[in-house]
């Protein structure tokens, strides 16, 4: 197959991608990017993310541990920024997304970070790492990189909990979505992840990726250019939220859609707390979620 041409570059030619920042922009004096719609100037205060106007970057480069189809032979080129829109008691990265940990920068220097992960470490792709928050920097540091010969698919890794008003900004931008459902049940997301209405902004998020993007698409190395990829921690006790959500991949999206499946939950950060989540994942219970999924027949990631 012919080189794969990144949808942003289309959108620099016609002069899309530069009006996509400046909507954007808009955001930092009145912010409403994620669900909580804080409506805070961004440049003077801090809302639910407890970010400013500045992306914070905790760490970049390549990264093997990341699915197969975004880690081929040189690692996904991930950016880990600070900050995050939901607090979820039992996150891995607690000093990233509740501390804020990183350096601040700016989009220009976001975007030579963009080239040195093309231009040095030769990844297959810019895995953007909770990024809801920073996507006016992104788009205006994307727009720099581009102009200077970035070229690789973008990866929007995220936690699922999006509005559609800002994946429209990513419409065309965005080559590869990997949102995260954590939850089927309302009650668990604002129990373990402090946001109300998960589960109805996550599904109304992916049905707006799948349109944008479609199923997962891999080239002939079997490393992935375009598509939805979505991940789902099985946790304790959740069986039942389980397969929920792979009832609704399965119905309501794509069926090359691709499921990463993982059964490596275990009780970080405040999960201690919560007796019902305070233990690892049983291999029972993985293993009848997954086969649940075969059974519907899931496209999963091995």
């Amino acid at each position: 197959m012919a080189k794969y041409k990144p949808g942003y570059l289309k959108l620099l030619e016609n002069g899309e991608l530069k009006n996509r920042v400046r909507k954007a922009r808009k955001h930092l004096d009145e912010c409403n990017l994620c669900p909580h719609e804080c409506g805070v100037n961004r440049r003077e205060a801090i809302g639910f993310c407890r970010s400013y106007d500045k992306t914070v970057v905790a760490s970049y480069g390549p990264h093997f541990g990341e699915e197969p189809p975004l880690v081929g032979s040189n690692g996904s080129g991930t950016i880990f920024f600070g900050y995050c829109n939901m607090r979820c008691v039992f996150c891995q990265n607690c000093e990233l997304s509740h501390g804020g940990e990183g350096e601040v920068v700016s989009n220009e220097v976001l975007a030579e970070i963009m080239l040195v992960i093309q231009n040095h470490y030769r990844c297959h792709n810019i895995n953007l790492v909770t990024p809801t928050h920073f996507v006016p920097n992104i788009l205006e540091a994307l727009y720099i990189a581009a102009q200077k010969g970035l070229q690789l698919p973008l990866v929007y890794n995220c936690g699922g909990y999006e509005r559609i008003e800002t994946l429209k900004l990513l419409d065309g931008v965005v080559d590869i979505y990997m949102p995260d459902f954590k939850y089927s049940i309302e009650e668990r997301g604002v129990k373990y992840s402090t946001v109300r209405d998960y589960p109805r902004y996550v599904k109304s998020a992916l049905k707006e990726m799948d349109r944008q993007v479609g199923g997962l698409k891999l080239d002939e190395t079997g490393v992935a250019y375009k598509g939805l990829l979505i991940r789902h921690l099985v946790m304790p006790g959740g069986l039942e939220d389980t397969k929920e959500i792979l009832r609704f991949i399965k119905e309501e999206l794509s069926s090359d859609c691709a499921v990463n499946l993982m059964d490596q939950y275990y009780p970080y950060y405040k999960a201690y707390k919560y007796e019902e989540i305070a233990r690892r994942l049983s291999p029972e219970e993985y293993k009848e979620a997954r086969l649940y999924a075969k059974e519907l027949g899931l496209r999963l990631i091995e």
